[in-house]
């Protein structure tokens, strides 16, 4: 989607996030495009330490009579927990400050087109 107001063109818009050829608007931040040098979609991977720990001692509970129930329940929370935990999806961005997750969502699909507008308008910006 490209939108030119003002001599401003828009690659990128909706409620959270703003993409023209000169700034990259967040709710909590406003980036110059001058500044960026590059743009990525970053995986951030969730831990499954716990759950799996929850998993495992409602296995060994499962082997004794007297909390034969409490091991079916942390089993089952456990084998819940370790499926229900999914990775976040970043819009990993290069200043010459560094590296920054801009906006972060499990949606990957909606960081990769914030991403596309991102490298459309550096492109565009030359």
């Amino acid at each position: 989607m490209e939108t030119a107001t003002q001599n401003e063109t828009t690659f990128y818009q909706d409620s959270s996030v703003t993409v023209t050829q000169s700034r990259f608007v967040t709710k909590s931040k406003t980036y110059a495009m001058r500044n960026i040098s590059s743009v990525h979609v970053f995986e951030i991977i969730k831990s499954k330490t716990k759950a799996i720990i929850i998993t495992i001692i409602g296995l060994f509970f499962l082997f004794s009579k007297s909390v034969f129930w409490i091991g079916i329940i942390l089993l089952a929370l456990g084998i819940w927990w370790i499926f229900s935990i999914k990775n976040e999806y970043a819009v990993r961005i290069s200043t010459n400050a560094g590296e920054a997750n801009s906006i972060v969502s499990k949606n990957r699909d909606y960081i990769q087109k914030i991403v596309n507008a991102l490298n459309n308008a550096i492109v565009h910006r030359g």
